[in-house]
């Protein structure tokens, strides 16, 4: 994490201490640091170093100066600016005299904490000076007053660890916060989703495309892990509204143990005296001179090893002026070459964790124990924790969150079926794609994905379906914060799952007493990209070759120009060890001896009865059936059919009502000949319980089908009737 304050387009950049290594003029650089508060201004081998403006910036990495007039005029311009910099810093040493806070006096030391250059990320992780208590007592930030902060993530692993870093801020925060964030199409679809179902009062999240910015900086030769994402830091100044003055630019692996307000109130320090710098920052044009300064460290160094440090480290001895220093509590960095325990005293002092080793939470400190529990809390902390409003603050008018207030005041509290009301309006907070995702549907627009959803204990039933199902998977998950983190260790530690990218993982952290099935439902069908999909249920093993077999299906029933729901019978074993039928010969043999069975032949034959199973024995070719009363197959449809109802939770009428819509819009039902689909046992699910043994559940459940049937009278007219009368001859 580094800190700058922006003011037209100007840029004072916070160098952490804890960033020098053993390298001569580093140690140099560090040396000089240690006397910054008292002096007012910082140096580079014992004087002063600054880069000249230029009005055009060269356009090659290889750019020299070729004429000798052009030679001469440069050293005229650093004559000139070393004599204005000169003046600056009598300037700042007068005005620093003057402060209060020079009387203070600075008894920081000063720590060597990395070989070379360090971390990548070290750069931006904090001012480093010491550990002086005076240095942590900064001044206050009014209680109102929006903090922004800036954060450059790209890819799927990157998000996830923005969420964690984002809950450790809003868990300490007074004040209202401003995100910008500088992201791919990845994160931004990711975080985008995040946010807006977050819901969280007074924060602001706005985005700034990272692939325009990559023309700004891919000419930089760059060996970091981060790519060329590392590298966008550099632009900020460029990227960020002109009119914006201060931002904290935080990296995407640190911890806030404290309120990022305290942080935020170092900028208070700089009235008086870094005015004067600001405006030398604007004549100096930091464009042009990170630009300048990069291509000629390219000559001799030919890359970037670590990102925009190398760059903003060679900025920094050319111009030590530009940096402010903090504490290096801000940054206590946990990596195998830090000294970070020298960072504080008492767990106390601790503000900023930064696991910026390659190993992230296997790093050696004597403290680390606390560190890894600290950081797991925020990790595994529920989110919905954190929508607690700020008392005192204006917020920002909310639609969507406008909307929800005035839906549920409508919902009559009395009602006994009020819990189940409410859950139609409950906005779940969704993190989309949770592990990596990476697929290109088959380019003859037949592709197909299976959809289903799950809680944590039909997690034993990924690697099965995986094996099962070879083409793109779209699953939503319903967990709590602490599982979707055992979730991650679950998929990570498996090779089955590992090997597949074209898995969609969507996260909808739990909240409320029911289970949102049918919102689960249609939050992995919004996250497909093929052009059809197959919508089963997460206990059910598709037949091995289904896939092919239905994009087969797709063009030869046309389902591209035609409403059809192609429809793939599904059966049932009592047994937990099962020799899966490798055919439909094989099926109807296992039929025969009793070992399998039609779904729900024992409990609920009505759900599947019309499949007509007589008629799929011996049918070589597709069949039409007629929708009844309590129809609810599993079905391939067109990725634009109608949603589920989300008013169905828990247990019952969920698929029903599904399939009772789809009739409505005149979809023809068509079983497939030669599919097959068998539902794996298993213990009986919460709401099933519910409903067998809670009166007022099953209750409240038919209140809900009757709504929903009169729904369908008023959307379809008369021949939505039909749908009535079905149901009182049940």
């Amino acid at each position: 994490m580094w800190q700058m304050s922006i003011q037209n387009r100007s840029i004072c950049y916070l160098r952490s201490n804890e960033q020098c290594g053993l390298d001569k003029w580093q140690t140099n650089l560090c040396t000089c640091y240690a006397t910054a508060a008292k002096q007012g201004i910082l140096c580079a081998d014992g004087k002063p170093v600054s880069l000249p403006p230029l009005e055009s910036q060269p356009h090659s990495p290889r750019y020299m100066v070729s004429s000798q007039q052009e030679r001469e005029s440069l050293e005229v311009r650093m004559r000139e600016v070393e004599e204005e910099n000169r003046v600056l810093r009598k300037q700042l040493s007068l005005a620093q005299s003057r402060s209060p806070l020079h009387h203070r006096g600075n008894h920081s030391k000063t720590f060597s904490m990395e070989e070379g250059t360090g971390d990548s990320e070290s750069l931006r992780a904090g001012i480093v000076a010491g550990n002086s208590s005076e240095c942590g007592q900064q001044p206050a930030v009014e209680k109102c007053e929006t903090i922004h902060v800036a954060i450059v993530c790209a890819g799927y692993n990157a998000s996830r660890d923005v969420v964690t870093l984002v809950k450790s801020v809003l868990f300490h925060r007074r004040n209202p916060l401003h995100f910008h964030l500088i992201a791919d199409a990845i994160a931004k679809q990711i975080l985008a989703t995040l946010f807006q179902t977050w819901m969280v009062p007074a924060v602001r999240i706005d985005f700034y495309d990272a692939d325009e910015l990559k023309s700004e900086v891919s000419w930089i030769p760059n060996k970091h892990y981060s790519g060329i994402y590392g590298l966008m830091k550099l632009v900020l100044t460029k990227t960020l509204p002109s009119n914006l003055e201060r931002v904290i630019v935080l990296d995407t692996d640190i911890t806030f143990a404290t309120d990022i307000a305290e942080l935020w109130a170092v900028f208070h320090k700089f009235k008086g005296v870094i005015l004067l710098l600001l405006d030398k920052l604007r004549k100096m044009k930091w464009e042009q001179m990170w630009r300048l300064t990069a291509e000629r460290e390219l000559m001799s160094m030919l890359s970037t090893s670590l990102a925009d440090q190398d760059i903003f480290n060679a900025v920094i001895k050319q111009n030590p002026f530009l940096v402010y220093q903090l504490p290096c509590f801000w940054n206590v960095q946990l990596s195998d070459h830090t000294r970070s325990e020298q960072c504080y005293r008492d767990v106390s002092d601790l503000k900023v964790i930064h696991w910026n080793s390659p190993k992230k939470l296997r790093v050696k400190n004597k403290h680390v124990e606390f560190f890894r529990n600290l950081y797991l809390t925020f990790l595994e902390y529920d989110g919905n924790l954190l929508r607690r409003e700020l008392f005192g603050c204006p917020s920002e008018a909310d639609v969507n969150s406008e909307n929800l207030q005035k839906q549920l005041s409508e919902l009559d509290e009395d009602d006994l079926c009020y819990e189940f009301r409410r859950e139609r309006f409950t906005v779940h907070r969704t993190h989309l794609y949770f592990l990596h995702y990476e697929y290109e549907p088959a380019s003859d627009n037949t592709d197909v994905t299976l959809v289903a959803q799950l809680s944590m204990d039909r997690l034993q039933m990924l690697e099965a379906i995986c094996k099962h199902w070879e083409g793109p998977i779209s699953l939503a998950l319903y967990l709590s914060d602490a599982e979707a983190q055992q979730f991650l260790r679950y998929a990570q530690g498996s090779e089955v799952l590992m090997s597949r990218h074209n898995v969609g993982y969507h996260i909808v952290y739990k909240e409320g007493q029911f289970y949102p099935v049918n919102l689960l439902r249609n939050v992995a069908m919004k996250h497909i990209s093929t052009p059809y999909m197959f919508l089963s249920d997460i206990d059910f093993l598709p037949m091995y070759g289904l896939y092919e077999y239905l994009r087969k299906s797709v063009i030869q029933l046309d389902l591209a120009n035609t409403k059809k729901a192609l429809i793939v019978p599904a059966f049932e074993t009592l047994r937990y060890r099962l020799s899966f039928p490798k055919s439909k010969a094989e099926l109807l043999s296992m039929l025969d001896m009793g070992t399998l069975f039609t779904f729900r032949y024992h409990v609920w034959t009505k759900g599947h009865a019309p499949t007509n199973f007589a008629k799929w024995r011996t049918a070589t070719t597709p069949y039409r059936v007629e929708w009844e009363a309590d129809f609810e197959p599993y079905v391939v449809v067109r990725k634009d059919c109608p949603e589920y109802d989300r008013r169905f939770v828990g247990f019952g009428w969920n698929k029903v009502a599904h399939i009772m819509e789809l009739d409505a819009q005149e979809y023809e039902f068509t079983v497939l000949p030669n599919a097959y689909m068998i539902h794996m046992p298993h213990a009986p699910s919460f709401d099933i319980t519910k409903f067998r043994s809670n009166k007022q559940y099953r209750i409240c459940l038919k209140t809900l089908k009757e709504e929903f049937q009169q729904d369908m009278s008023r959307h379809y007219g008369f021949a939505a009737l039909k749908y009535l009368t079905a149901e009182n001859n049940s």
